[in-house]
């Protein structure tokens, strides 16, 4: 039995999540990275879409959250992405990880993101 993997990686979305009200309001890009393992056996004795993860689906999903219900914490974003997709796909384990780089701190970083990974 394999477990394989499928990476979306730099999912680039304006959402309006945030603590601040200039937040919620002005909103900004947060990028979104989804790690997907599952069995791969029957997509790759099938060749069939309807066998694997179906990537494009993915993405939609994750910019529907990220465009959706403003959060205040990424980590509940996170969440949420990550619940949706075990929902939706027969999978093992999901680990989403949601980059908010131009979060509002008062020092000169690249990047501020959370990690979350579910496992089933």
């Amino acid at each position: 039995m394999a477990i394989d993997k499928v990476t979306l990686t730099g999912i680039r979305v304006f959402g309006y999540h945030g603590v601040f009200d200039h937040e919620k309001k002005n909103g900004q890009e947060f990028i979104v990275d989804v790690d997907i393992s599952y069995k791969t056996n029957k997509a790759i004795d099938t060749d069939n879409l309807k066998y694997t993860i179906d990537y494009a689906e993915v993405a939609l999903l994750v910019k529907t959250i990220i465009e959706g219900e403003s959060r205040n914490l990424i980590e509940t974003v996170a969440e949420d992405i990550a619940n949706q997709i075990m929902k939706k796909f027969d999978i093992k384990t999901v680990k989403v990880t949601l980059h908010k780089p131009n979060a509002p701190v008062d020092i000169d970083l690249r990047d501020i993101s959370v990690s979350v990974e579910r496992l089933k």
